[in-house]
């Protein structure tokens, strides 16, 4: 039907980055490719909520409508209301959707053996909230209200004549429920009840006798008699296939189904139903996303039939939000990401093909996609960068050591940094931060930091300091009038964080007022706000909030301010007299004020600005950096990666007074030159980088993943593809590395055929929760064997730094939940009575025991490889048991 130059067609109505992802595919597979797509739907939805048997529509197309909202939430308080006052109406024994979302979850593990068939006539025995949970009583009121519901849907629907519906719910059992619940309503007419029974009878005639009278089947030929089906993983093929082709007949007016129908089934409906917004994604309950939602709500409408599709969403104990229902029904859906995984047999796979490289196989893929994309320009920008001239550093004392100066500097200005901070945390630093202390903190700038001066120490509900900090640049003497007016603007203004100084009877030194300069009292408020940028004194100034961990030096100095004209009022006067304090202190030619004596306190300052610029004494002489250090080694430091810091930073010190570039007058210029060349190297090792395979994403993980397969025999130093290898290439259905070691062990040389498939089965079943089977001593030995080997390649591979706990990747991979039932089943028990064995239901037992079938050929292909014939005959054996009856009984779709 295609032209021939058309190989592929892609259909989603859910991606959002349909761009990116065509883009994409256009540069893996070499071709153009053409993205179309519209917004409006052939047939239109609205979208309803259904609350005490009345609709109520919130959106319709693209359009919220909050009105309807509010209509079902004002329906929800009267109801609430009068249940209040007169205690009655209300649903006594109803559940949220929360409690029925967390029933789902509880129910695999109550769940007996005996009642894995439910049915209308037991349906009183399981309450609201469980989902199925067994009680002693009250659970009849609960399921009885959800039966009212569903009735009141249903002839609602059935009135405004919304049927065929879809009802999706996320759970196999309480699809179940909901539908043995009204299993006494009727909606189908004669004629139709007669096809339906002419079409079962036909579809169900190529079972044998006991198969057809199965529970499962005779259950839902009951329902589908009356219009009613169920579709889910857990029935069996035949049964799933009977209900999809009478659903697209339309005889079927209500369909309860997990939302695998909205997936693979091209089967619309008249309405589609929500029984809850909340699902179990085999890790949490969480909301509905909306590209699921979507993905759903997309099966209401048919064309051609309908002018509008309609969708529902049920409420019962509350009304949603206006936020989550906007956001689920007109929310952009989530961005498709790529969940490409590498695997071990994936890399003995390619491996084995000269023509194409893991590596390569990496760059393609989706992941990879924005990365390998850029490639073409990084090389440009390489090339740029090589071709640029090389800089140079020509020294006067010879052969320059500029270079190996920088790389001791820069690692003793992290170590110094890494220092400076825990030592300006300590109580001992702490007690010298108090208003009026000069400080110098740091800049953007690290050769030219700020002086400044604090202003409000920190407390207990803020610990930011408040400090003004002289700006290097100068501008004009004279301050602009805007610069005035913002000024006196500021007097006024009320602070809304509110910094209140406490009374002076609760401060401590660091918020007294003694140290103001003039009379003035203040209330304590702090009105200025912060940032606040000003002039005075021809210097620009800036009063911020500052953390600890920006000073870098406690200075000797301390001056007095006028804390109430600064804070307060934000006098002009007050700041001008404060800048003034503070240039006076630079005035003798230093740059800053000398830090606190090392003799006067137990530990004085943060040690960042005794290497910047070169200088070992910009604050303290070097002559006295020795007493500083033996100051410091009172520190009683407890911390081992800083006292390690500590050592570093002081041996790099000495290293780099006794380099000859120390004493250089041209150090300045040599160290600026040196950042450049090093900067440079950073760049084109960065660029060189991203070039090479050791940037992609899972090169970490493909290197330990060869490295275990080599550990392990699997393929040699060179990555040759060993015997171990080649079996393990032919495991599809298990993980191949347990399937593998379970051969070369020889752990099903000692078991019959029928215990071996048994064992087997392990591989290939799914489901987490189940009844513990019963299993002889000789299966048991063979389980925990088989389980041993799965924790023994776990810790290897937790060895070898994957992301692998041992214990989860054992349960992960090995589920013996079906190992009983398989056992029988190989035995020759008739399929009615292996159901009886386990709770998993019927669908999901015969789609393991096909799977079974696969991995069977799988080790037969193996023994092939190793030659071992006795596994062989025992896996041909093993296949032909299990090969019969319902399990394998042919598709209606192929055989009409």
């Amino acid at each position: 039907m295609l032209p021939r130059h058309i190989n592929i067609i892609l259909l989603s109505a859910t991606v959002p980055n349909t761009i990116e992802f065509a883009d994409w595919i256009g540069r893996t597979k070499q071709k153009k490719i053409r993205v179309t797509g519209t917004t409006k739907r052939p047939v239109p939805l609205e979208h309803c909520l259904f609350y005490s048997g009345e609709l109520y529509k919130i959106c319709e197309g693209e359009t919220f409508i909050p009105l309807g909202l509010k209509a079902a939430k004002d329906a929800y308080k009267k109801k609430n209301s009068s249940a209040t006052s007169g205690g009655t109406g209300s649903y006594s024994g109803s559940s949220t959707v929360q409690d029925g979302a967390r029933g789902q979850k509880r129910e695999p593990f109550n769940r007996g053996k005996q009642n894995k068939h439910s049915g209308p006539q037991n349906f009183g025995n399981y309450t609201g909230t469980g989902w199925g949970n067994q009680s002693n009583g009250g659970g009849q009121n609960s399921w009885g209200s959800r039966r009212t519901t569903w009735l009141m849907l249903i002839d609602k629907l059935s009135k405004k004549s919304l049927l065929p519906a879809v009802i999706f719910g996320f759970s196999k059992n309480q699809c179940d429920k909901s539908a043995d619940s009204i299993s006494g309503t009727d909606l189908t007419s004669s004629s139709e009840k007669s096809e339906i029974r002419l079409f079962c009878d036909k579809a169900f005639s190529r079972l044998k006798g006991s198969d057809r009278n199965l529970p499962q089947v005779v259950r839902v030929q009951s329902l589908l008699c009356r219009g009613i089906g169920v579709h889910h993983a857990g029935l069996l093929p035949i049964v799933k296939e009977v209900v999809e082709m009478l659903f697209c007949r339309g005889v079927i007016k209500v369909l309860f189904s997990t939302e695998t129908f909205a997936m693979g089934v091209n089967a619309p409906a008249r309405t589609v139903v929500f029984d809850t917004l909340r699902k179990f994604d085999g890790k949490e309950f969480r909301p509905v996303l909306p590209g699921e939602y979507t993905q759903m709500a997309g099966r209401a409408g048919r064309r051609g039939l309908d002018k509008i599709g309609t969708v529902i969403v049920m409420c019962r104990d509350e009304i949603p939000g206006e936020r989550d229902l906007e956001h689920v029904i007109t929310g952009t859906p989530t961005k498709l990401e790529s969940q490409f995984r590498l695997t071990y047999i994936m890399i003995l796979h390619l491996l084995r093909v000269e023509e194409l490289k893991v590596e390569d196989m990496l760059k393609r893929s989706f992941a990879e996609f924005h990365s390998q994309k850029k490639l073409p320009e990084q090389q440009q920008l390489l090339l740029r960068k090589l071709a640029q001239p090389k800089k140079t550093i020509e020294c006067i004392k010879g052969e320059p050591a500029i270079e190996e100066y920088y790389e001791m500097r820069a690692e003793a200005e992290a170590h110094s940094e890494q220092i400076s901070k825990a030592v300006m945390q300590t109580s001992v630093a702490q007690k010298f931060l108090t208003p009026g202390r000069v400080v110098v903190v740091k800049s953007q700038s690290a050769q030219d930091h700020l002086l400044g001066v604090v202003l409000k120490s920190s407390s207990a509900n803020n610990k930011q300091y408040i400090v003004l900090l002289l700006k290097p640049d100068v501008p004009s003497m004279t301050q602009s009038p805007s610069d005035r007016s913002n000024l006196q603007d500021k007097k006024g203004a009320d602070f809304d964080q509110g910094y209140v100084l406490p009374p002076k009877s609760k401060r401590g030194l660091e918020e007294d007022y003694r140290i103001s300069a003039g009379p003035r009292k203040g209330s304590g408020i702090i009105n200025i706000t912060l940032p606040h940028h000003g002039a005075a004194a021809g210097v620009t100034f800036e009063v911020r909030e500052a953390e600890n961990t920006e000073f870098l030096c406690i200075c000797n100095s301390k001056i007095k301010l006028d804390l109430p004209g600064l804070l307060e009022f934000v006098s002009n006067a007050a700041f001008s007299h404060t800048v003034q304090q503070l240039l006076k202190l630079k005035s003798n030619g230093n740059k800053y004020p000398p830090a606190l004596d090392p003799k006067g306190m137990d530990v004085i300052l943060s040690f960042g600005m005794l290497i910047f610029g070169g200088n070992l004494a910009a604050f303290l002489p070097f002559d006295s950096f020795l007493e500083l250090q033996m100051k410091l080694g009172h520190l009683k430091l407890k911390d081992m990666d800083l006292v390690t810091a500590y050592d570093k930073w002081t041996h790099l010190l000495q290293k780099m007074s006794q380099n000859k570039c120390h004493e250089c007058i041209k150090l300045e210029e040599h160290i600026k030159l040196a950042k450049e060349i090093k900067k440079y190297k950073e760049e084109v090792n960065a660029l060189q980088f991203e070039l090479s395979n050791e940037a992609l994403l899972q090169m970490p993980e493909f290197q330990g993943r060869i490295d275990i397969l080599k550990e392990i025999g699997y393929i040699d130093e060179d990555l040759v593809v060993q015997i171990k290898g080649r079996v393990a290439c032919e495991m599809n259905s298990g993980e191949e590395l347990i399937c593998t070691e379970c051969l070369f062990e020889n752990q099903l040389d000692d078991l019959e055929p029928e215990e071996a498939v048994a064992l087997m089965s392990a591989f290939v079943f799914q489901q987490k929760n189940t009844s513990e089977p019963s299993l002889t001593s000789k299966l048991s030995q063979a389980k925990q064997r088989l389980y041993d080997t799965a924790i023994r390649l776990g810790d290897l591979q937790a060895e070898f730094k994957l992301q692998i706990t041992p214990e989860e990747y054992a349960q992960e991979n090995l589920k013996f939940g079906l190992v009983e039932v398989v056992y029988e089943w190989a035995k020759g028990t008739p399929f009615a009575d292996i159901c009886e064995l386990t709770d998993v239901p019927e669908g999901l037992i015969v789609r393991t025991i096909v799977r079974l079938d696969e991995t069977c050929r799988e080790f037969k292909t193996a023994a092939a490889i190793m030659g071992n014939s006795s596994l062989y005959k025992k896996m041909e054996s093993a296949s032909n048991a299990i090969k019969r009856d319902i399990v394998f009984a042919a598709s209606l779709y192929i055989t009409g």
